[in-house]
């Protein structure tokens, strides 16, 4: 797994020093899901939530928060990032949406947590729309589906569809 790059010899938290990393187009793909009564997939389907459309505001709200990952995460580098995709699509096995975010960049550190802000925003977006409706639905499989560039190469989830 290797050593964990935030953490001293002393075992204090710091911020990693990237600034002799070379420059590499970085990209990572994240998914999660929310799992929903097939009633409020209807609704979010219909776009008849009362708080507008669903899926258009949670690409949005993905959107954003991967731009102020910085913000939110302790130690996380602000990254000028030059593109970033919320993708939204029903997905009947659940039943529910499934959410897939990817964010780009060319830069001396990764965007990972940047596609995981994107994904884990948008579902809590779907939920705050649509729990008038239900307030059982379930978010889940947040996870890392790839990363590439830097000096640690590609990465792959080894159960990414």
């Amino acid at each position: 797994m290797g050593d964990l790059t935030h953490i001293t010899a002393s075992g204090e938290a710091h911020m990693v020093d990237v600034g002799d990393k070379a420059e590499t187009a970085r990209s990572a793909t994240a998914e999660g899901y929310v799992r929903m009564a097939p009633a409020t997939l209807d609704v979010i389907r219909s776009g008849n939530a009362k708080k507008g459309d669903v899926i258009a505001t949670a690409r949005i709200a993905g959107i954003m928060a991967a731009k102020q990952t910085s913000s939110l995460i302790p130690l996380c580098h602000p990254l000028m990032l030059t593109k970033v995709t919320v993708d939204i699509a029903e997905d009947a096995d659940l039943p529910g949406l499934r959410v897939t975010a990817t964010a780009n960049l060319t830069g001396r550190t990764g965007v990972e947590m940047e596609a995981l802000t994107a994904v884990t925003v948008a579902c809590l977006t779907i939920y705050d729309m649509a729990k008038a409706v239900d307030k059982a639905m379930e978010i889940g499989g947040v996870r890392l589906l790839e990363k590439t560039g830097g000096k640690s190469g590609t990465f792959r989830h080894p159960e990414a569809r």
